[in-house]
Order: structure tokens, then C-alpha cells, then sequence
């Protein structure tokens, strides 16, 4: 009797107990844009500095324009990536910018304003998710979700593969790493610190470091970090930042 009574009152507690969500990559990827800004991503104006050059992005229903601008002994270079392309000014002169170079610059602006802008990008056609298992940084619960990209619409560095650590509770990227080929090839693992929002939009700013050997699995770099086993290369900061809605002046 005692036994038959122990084991109803474990099924009237059970009763009472929330299951667990299971969440899939897409799921836990769009709570993880929607936590840091959601749909105000695609009709707004951001503003920004970052090492000495200023960034501007702009977006609105599918139309995006990307640029920055940096001073130098020849003046003022002003680079805009859009639907339309890349141009480049110098001194509110346009300049043709030679075929070799396209690529570079392109990249050069994109790169930037990509992961300032994370996780926003993460839906975009060519990219795709996979959630790989789960860990814990620092004490908290993380799905791992692992990134690749198609090469029709991943852009020129579509081979390089990414890894976000995504918080169970707040849907935040706390940490993320990739494996890039140009160059050389290299690792990266960032760790997201100085969590801030302006006007709506989560920024974070990163410590950035590197794993020595090329072979390293980025599902391994959490395991790594906790060791102290990466090395600190460079801290990204972003400066100055502004985010205008879309009937803002600005």
C-alpha cells in the first residue's frame, strides 16, 4: 500500500511537471534574431565605427546598401555594396575600382557589417543550419548550431563553415567560431561581451581568439576555451553606434 501510494504521488508531481521544448536549428536560430532585434533588421538605418573607419548599412523591402568609409593620405574613400554592385569614391570622386580588387573590397565591407548585424544573415537563402548537441560555457546551457553555406548565393568564401553557441533560456549567441581558407586558412573563436541595444537592435562586442591547428573541429573550440587551450588575438569593437528607424532623419 505504502508503494501503491509512493508511486501515485509521483505520477501527481509528474503531471504538474513542464516537458522540455525541443527546438530545432531553424527554430532556436529565429528566436536568437528575434531576441536581438527581429524584423526591425530589414527597414532600418545602423551606423557605426570600427578601427578608424565608419560603417553605414541600409535596408529596406529586400534592398540593402553597405558601406564604409575610411581617410588616408589620399583622401576620402567612400565604398557602397548594394544590389547593385560595388563603387568606390575618393573625394566624392567616383573611381573605377580595377577587377582584381572587387572581390577584396567587397568582402572587406561585407565581413564587417555581417557580424556586427549577427544573427541577422542567418536566414538567408544560401545558408544552412544544423543543430549539432548542446554544451555548457561558464556554467550555462548552449545549443551548438553548425553553419554552411550554398556556393550559389554563399558569396566567395562559401567554403568556410561556422559554429553558434546559442544560450537554452535567452537565445543569445554568446560565443561563435569559423574556419576561413583565404589566406592561409585559420580559426576563429569569439567570446560576446559588452551586450548592449540601441533603438531596438543587440549589439556585442568580442574577445577573438585563434586555435593553432588547422584541423581543430569547431565543435571542439568550447571544450578548448573552457581549458584556457585558445589563444587571444584582437578584441572587436564596435564604437559610435546609431540605429535609425526608417521615417527617423538622419
Amino acid at each position: 500500500m505504502k508503494k501503491f501510494s509512493f508511486l501515485c504521488g509521483i505520477l501527481f508531481l509528474l503531471s504538474f511537471t513542464t516537458p522540455t521544448i525541443q527546438y530545432n536549428a531553424q527554430q532556436i536560430v529565429d528566436k536568437a534574431i528575434e531576441n536581438a532585434g527581429g524584423a526591425k533588421f530589414d527597414n532600418v538605418m545602423i551606423r557605426f565605427s570600427f578601427r578608424g573607419k565608419e560603417y553605414r548599412s541600409a535596408r529596406s523591402n529586400g534592398q540593402y546598401q553597405l558601406e564604409r568609409v575610411l581617410f588616408s593620405n589620399d583622401g576620402m574613400t567612400h565604398d557602397i555594396l548594394s544590389n547593385k554592385g560595388l563603387s568606390r569614391t575618393i573625394e566624392s570622386c567616383k573611381v573605377k575600382v580595377v577587377d582584381s580588387m572587387v572581390t577584396k573590397i567587397s568582402d572587406g565591407v561585407n565581413s564587417v557589417h555581417y557580424f556586427a548585424n549577427l544573427p541577422y544573415g542567418l536566414n538567408a537563402p544560401a545558408v544552412h543550419k544544423k543543430l549539432v548537441g548542446e554544451s555548457k560555457l561558464k556554467g550555462s546551457a548552449y545549443y551548438k548550431i553548425k553553419v554552411t553555406f550554398d556556393q550559389e548565393g554563399g558569396g566567395t568564401d562559401y567554403e568556410d563553415e561556422f559554429m553558434y553557441w546559442i544560450h537554452k533560456e535567452n537565445f543569445t549567441i554568446d560565443y561563435l567560431a569559423y574556419k576561413y581558407a583565404v589566406d592561409g586558412g585559420g580559426i576563429r573563436f569569439r567570446e560576446a561581451y559588452n551586450a548592449r541595444v540601441v533603438n531596438g537592435i543587440r549589439f556585442v562586442d568580442y574577445n577573438n581568439y585563434k586555435a593553432g591547428n588547422l584541423s581543430t573541429p569547431l565543435s571542439e573550440l568550447d571544450s578548448m576555451f573552457d581549458k584556457d587551450k585558445l589563444k587571444l588575438l584582437s578584441k572587436i569593437e564596435l564604437d559610435d553606434i546609431y540605429v535609425y528607424d526608417d521615417n527617423d532623419c538622419c
